[in-house]
Order: structure tokens, then sequence, then C-alpha cells
């Protein structure tokens, strides 16, 4: 009967509490709170969706309230300041400090343990050099008409909608005081990204938000209308995302609003979806096709795309159309790659998704630079990353992999005051930053958070110009492989040059070279499809049939 103790003594009280009431009325309020815990209890009792509530009525409750706040529990008082789930308290409190521009020394010593397998670090040198500034760019689109140079560190992919007003508003003025570029994310070019004046990638999903036709297809007028804007610096195609590689989207009816409808050009009432594929190509050289195509329509500004890596055959046939295509067409090849990571992003995902799809950045980055430099075409295509980047030694270890530049969605989050509430889903952010909740968002105040955003990106570079010089180097474009040191067991070291393959120039137009995803999958590759030879003959017999 213990089980059922709670709901008894509701009873109890209930019973003993209502003579008292009506003797003395100061009762009624103890026979009240009775009441209803014997109304709760007597409806868990009854119900019949919930065994637990059956079972222990009225208990059950305690125990769904303290599993409600269980994340916040063990966040703010069980992980330990080095737990990344997703990120660490000591990553949150590195972006926290440079964001607010206050002291981020740390006393005492390293919180790491520099003897944990894959503890890594930059070896320094004995003759440092001195780099006067640390506003570190990278040409983009040398041979465009309109070509940019890009800051080592922008703003990663973020849509409005994802992201409130206010959000857009503080990222944007945040990019246009630090020189630095706001990708806009799929949901297309808002009132809220023009405001400010900051330079703006625009990513082309499949939905094509911003330039489609009523049918969902690609508009290339409405295309050219939005990508003439001065503030568009560069268009990047989305063929995939870290957060849901293979996975379309969709923007439920009651989401949509009057201004959301207006961005992405979609009517208000009906789900926005996003498709899991493009309609404008369907194989990698009919994707070289659309890169020129925006490219010519854009009025010549850098084109490019971004992916997380699966099926490595794939990847491996658009490195075959662009090898095709650079000698005789070369205003096909893209501009920029982003290659996001499978370690998640900002965009609300199924679980076996984040978990267990698409590969990570580290190996992914390796991957698209490797094929690039097996084939000559490196130093033609320039290479972003992102994935988890919130300090100067992540852009370091990320340019020595192999890329020109970072981006970082969440880590501006963080600029702008998120607090890893894991509530982007529910509409629910309690900062303001990811909810479409007035009554939330207009709570954050863009001017303040806007010089957060600024100062987290000029003392993270100025950190890295800190690195550069105490490892002996003049510039971003020095770190290698070498440089990076990983420790692979209690009594082995190895740099990431040792660790990785790393093809020398035009190595896979010589053969096919000792490395195993090349080995293996590079001969399935096809550059007029993304599926191998194998399967598509399969593919063929099934409609046949």
């Amino acid at each position: 009967m213990s089980r059922y103790s709670a709901y008894i003594a509701s009873w109890i009280l209930l019973l003993a509490s209502l003579p008292l009431a009506l003797r003395w009325p100061g009762w009624w309020w103890g026979a009240g709170i009775a009441a209803v815990l014997v109304a709760l209890g007597s409806w868990d009792v009854l119900q019949t969706r919930t065994t637990l509530r059956r079972n222990y009525p009225i208990l059950a409750h305690f125990r769904y309230g303290l599993e409600s706040v269980g994340p916040e529990m063990r966040q703010y008082f069980i992980e330990s300041d080095t737990a990344e789930a997703p990120f660490s308290r000591q990553q949150r409190a590195l972006v926290y400090r440079r964001a607010k521009g206050v002291m981020d020394v740390v006393p005492f010593g390293s919180l790491q343990d520099a003897y944990a397998v894959d503890y890594e670090w930059i070896n320094h040198s004995l003759a440092p050099t001195r780099i006067e500034g640390h506003d570190f760019r990278v040409p983009v689109g040398a041979d465009t008409a309109q070509p940019y140079s890009a800051s080592l560190f922008n703003i990663s992919a973020m849509s409005f909608g994802s992201l409130s007003a206010n959000a857009v508003r503080a990222l944007n003025e945040g990019a246009r005081r630090g020189g630095f570029y706001h990708d806009t994310g799929e949901g297309s070019i808002s009132p809220y990204h023009l405001e400010c004046g900051g330079d703006l990638v625009w990513e082309l999903g499949s939905g094509y938000f911003g330039c489609r036709d009523p049918a969902g297809r690609f508009d290339p007028q409405r295309f050219a209308e939005q990508a003439a804007r001065p503030q568009v610096k560069m268009i990047e195609i989305k063929l995939s995302q870290g957060a849901k590689p293979g996975h379309g989207g969709v923007l439920p009816a009651a989401k949509v609003s009057a201004e959301i409808a207006a961005t992405r050009g979609v009517p208000m009432g009906v789900d926005c979806v996003s498709p899991a594929r493009h309609s404008a190509f369907d194989s990698p050289l009919g994707l070289l096709d659309f890169i020129a195509r925006l490219r010519e329509l854009s009025g010549g500004k850098p084109v490019g795309f971004k992916l997380a890596i699966g099926h490595p055959w794939e990847w491996f046939g658009i490195a075959k159309a662009m090898h095709e295509r650079a000698a005789r067409e070369p205003g096909s090849l893209p501009d920029f790659i982003v290659v996001d990571g499978a370690e998640g992003g900002t965009g609300a995902a199924p679980a076996e998704f984040i978990d267990h799809v698409g590969l990570p950045m580290h190996e992914a980055l390796l991957l698209v630079h490797n094929t690039l430099v097996g084939l000559d075409l490196r130093e033609r295509v320039k290479v972003a990353a992102a994935g988890k980047i919130t300090s100067a030694f992540d852009i370091a270890r990320t340019l020595a992999l192999g890329a020109d530049w970072c981006n970082a969605a969440r880590g501006y989050m963080f600029a702008l005051g998120c607090i890893q509430s894991l509530s982007c889903h529910t509409d629910r952010c309690p900062t303001g930053i990811a909810t479409q909740d007035p009554g939330r968002w207009k709570h954050l105040d863009p001017a303040d958070k806007a010089a957060r955003v600024h100062r987290f990106h000029d003392h993270t570079l100025a950190a890295l110009r800190d690195l550069l010089c105490a490892a002996g180097l003049s510039d971003p474009s020095e770190l290698g492989p070498e440089h990076i040191l990983r420790r692979v067991s209690p009594v082995e070291i190895r740099s990431l040059a040792s660790l990785y393959r790393y093809l020398r120039p035009g190595e896979l137009l010589q053969g096919i070279p000792e490395h195993a995803v090349f080995r293996d999958y590079w001969g399935q590759a096809r550059s007029d499809a993304f599926v191998p030879p194998v399967r598509l003959e399969a593919l063929r017999r099934s409609k046949v049939r």
C-alpha cells in the first residue's frame, strides 16, 4: 500500500480539513490543496496511458519533476569542467570571457590531463616570431569578377526561423564591426540580415528559399535579384549539413509566420519543406553546371558548396567532375568548399542522425584536402571547415589539418549568451536566441550582444596570433600537420603528419595511392552520377520491372 500512501494521505487530509474549514474559514486553503491532490490522484488511478501513474498516484509526478530538471542539475552541479556534453563548461567559459572582454587567463595550471590519450598541443619555438596584426584574411574567387577577402573565422550557417530576429541582428552587426562574414543558413536572407550591413554568405539549400517558384523549384530571376545585393559576398550551395546529413526538414505550418513566409518565399499556413536532395541537379557534373550558372547570375561572385562527407564515392564523384572540367571549363569549378563535421550543429535533428550519421570534421576535412591535393586542384579551390570550434587552438588544429579558414555556429551562439540549455527545438530558449517567441527574444539586446560577438572574434584571432608567434610562424598558412602533437598512448606521441596519410600533389593523377579509402572507393566513383555503377545498374533494373 506504500505505493498509494500519498493518495491515501490526500484523502485523509481532505476529510479532516473539511469539518475544520466549516468551523474556521482559514482552513479552506488546506481543504483546497487536499482537494487538488485528491483530484490528481484520482485521475492518475483512472487513466490508462501511464502505468507508472496508476501504480504510484501523485508520487509519480515527483519523479517527472525531478527528471525534467535532471539535465540542469547535471550541468551545474555534477559535470566536470572538461566534460564535453556537447560543450564543456571550460569551453563555454572561454567564449563568455572573450565575448565580455574580461580576463581570459587561467590560474594554477591546466585542467586538461597532459598524459591522457588524445591530449593535443602545439609545440613552441625557441625563436618566437612577432606578428603585428591579427586580421588574417583568405582571398576567395581570385578569378571571378567580384572576389572576396574572407576572415579566418566566420559565423557558420544559422537561419532566421531557427534563430530569433534579435539574434540575427546581433550576429550581423558583430560581423560588420569585425569585418567577417555571416552565413545566412538555408532560410534565406531576412530583413534582419540586412539591417546592419554585415557581409553575408547566402546559403542555398534544397528548398531554394528566397529564390524559388511556387512549385519549390529554383527561380533564376529571383536568385539574381537577391544575389545582386551588395551585402551578399559569396553563394554557398548546401548539399548536406553536419546536424542531419541526408535528411530533409519540415518547418510546421504553425511556425511559418508572415515574416518567415516572406523571407523564404513560401505560403503561410502550409508546412515549409526542405527536401533531402536538390532538384536543380542530380549528378556531380550537374552540380558544377549549377555553380557556373549561379556565378553568372550573381554577377561573378564566388560560388562554392557545403557538405558533410558520407559515402566516399559521392565526394570522389564530385572531385572527378572537377578534374574533368578543370582544364576546359575552369569557370565551373567551385571557388570554395565548406566541410561540415558530423559533430552536430544548431539544427535540431533525430538522435540517430546526431549520434551516428556522417563523418566527423577532422576525417572529412582531411579527405577533401587530400583529394584536391592528389588532383592538383588544391591551389584553385579554397577549403573551410566547421565543427565545434571555440578557441584559437581549435582554429590552429583545423588549419593544420588542411583548412584555409574556419566557421563556427555554436561558438557564436555562446557569444550571444547561449547557456546550452538544449532547448533549441522547443521554442522556449531561455536566452531569446533560438526562439520565435517575442516574449523571449525581445529581451535580447542586439547592441550589447553584437559587441560580444565582435569581441569574441577579435580576441580569438588575437589568441591565434599569439599561438603562431610562440610556434615561430609568421602566418596561419604556415601551419601544417607537423605542428600539432597528439598523445596516442601513455608512452607514445605522434604528430598529425605521422598519424594521417597525406597525398602528394598530383598523386591521384598517377594512379590509385596506397590509401585505404582511395583504394576501395576511388574506382567506384563517377562524375555523371552520385551512386556507384553497381548500385546505379540495380536502380535501373528495378525501374524496368
